[in-house]
Parts: structure tokens; sequence; C-alpha cells
């Protein structure tokens, strides 16, 4: 994989070089966010984006801030720093860091971590292949899902919202991977558009007990499709 690092101490970036090398990856070094920042704004090429926090033009900081407001998420970035304070690591997952390691570098955990970023943000050819789901049947070929063999009519972002829902039962998913993944971008929380694509799809696919399914909301932490047995369920509730 071709990974650019942006790291001034010159022992520091020949030893993550090394590292990376040595792991099969390409390993580009910048010395100085401005150079990083210019070489990026004239096209992307790179899979993975190691960033030192505290370099002296541009921060390791703001230069992720950039990329995330110009090139979007689907870049992976790991932060490098010497901070531990956990108000300093929450602001820069909070500004858009897939990861973040304490230095001083450690060679097999810096390995580790990349390989997992990598992994993670590989595209994943998606399948075409029908499947069902107790009375549904989801069907990606065709962009459609059926209750009781009946398709049901479903806007665009509805459907993909249930497609990835069905696709993982069971897996509790945060506002912002929900809408990273279907709009591509955060969707404010003062927005009410994922809370009214979630409820439209509860209410037309009839996301109920008596179904085997049930979507389960929480403000804080996220959504989850359940997969329930419908005869468990006293009648009172169905």
């Amino acid at each position: 994989m071709n990974i650019a690092s942006l790291e001034d101490e010159s022992v520091q970036a020949r030893l993550i070089q090394q590292i990376l090398s040595e792991a099969g990856h390409q390993c580009t070094i910048f010395s100085s966010g401005r150079e990083m920042l210019s070489v990026l704004a004239r096209g992307n090429d790179y899979d993975l984006l190691l960033l030192d926090w505290e370099i002296p033009d541009i921060s390791g900081l703001d230069v992720l801030r950039w990329v995330r407001a110009n090139l979007g998420h689907g870049l992976p970035i790991m932060m490098l720093t010497s901070r531990t304070l956990e108000e300093e690591l929450v602001t820069g997952l909070q500004a858009g860091a897939d990861d973040y390691m304490i230095k001083p570098i450690r060679k097999g955990e810096l390995v580790a971590r990349v390989h997992a970023l990598l992994r993670r943000n590989k595209p994943q050819p998606a399948s075409e292949a029908s499947f069902p789901c107790g009375p549904y049947e989801i069907d990606p070929a065709n962009e459609a899902i059926r209750l009781d063999g009946q398709k049901v009519e479903l806007a665009p972002k509805e459907y993909e919202l249930a497609l990835l829902l069905f696709r993982n039962p069971g897996r509790l998913f945060s506002r912002d991977v929900l809408s990273n993944s279907v709009w591509n971008r955060e969707i404010p929380a003062t927005s009410r558009t994922l809370d009214t694509h979630l409820s439209n799809i509860r209410r037309k696919l009839q996301l109920r007990p008596e179904h085997g399914v049930r979507l389960n909301s929480s403000y804080a932490l996220g959504y989850r499709l359940e997969l329930i047995d419908p005869d468990s369920v006293p009648s009172s509730q169905q």
C-alpha cells in the first residue's frame, strides 16, 4: 500500500519508513504540513496517512481537518502523538482521525494498527445474491426488499439504510457511521434527516416483533436491527 507519513523529526521519519517498508508498503515522508497539503491538493493516491500531531508549520491536527473538509472520510488517517491527555485524543478523533498511537513508536503495534486500518477501509465487493431475513427477502441486484413476497416501496436512501441494517443484524451503528455510509457525510445532530429515514423504513417495512425483527434506537449510542423469535413475543406486544 502507498502510505504518506507527516513527521518532522528525521530519526523518527526514517524509523517509520523502515518499519513500513519491511512490512511491504511504500512510505513517502513529509517533513512539513504545508508540503503534504500541497501534494494532497494536487490529487490523492495514498491509501493511508500517518500524521504527527506536533509539526512546526502546520500541525497534524490542522492537516487532518483539511483532509476531512476537502477529501472526505474515505482516506484512513492515524495520528502519531506524544500527547496522552484524554481530551486531546478525543479532539483528534472528533476531528476525523480513525485511530491514534502514542509515541514512542513500537514496530509491532504500528504494523498491526496500519494493517487494521487498511483492512477496515479496503472496499469489499458487495454481494448481489438475494438473502432472506425472516419473512423478508433482500434483493440487492434489483435494489428491492420484499415482505411476504410483496415488494416494499422505499426511497433510494431508505433502501440503502435498510440494506445496511439487514446485512448487519445485531450490529450497533452510530449516527456518524450511518450518515457517512449512506450520505457520505456527517449529518448534524440537530438535523432530523437520519431519524426521519429510519422512522420511514420502520413503518414501511413493518419492523415489528411479529416479523422477527426490531429496530432498537438510542440517541446516544446508535441503532441496531435485532432478530428475535416471534413465538417468544407475548401476543399483547404483537
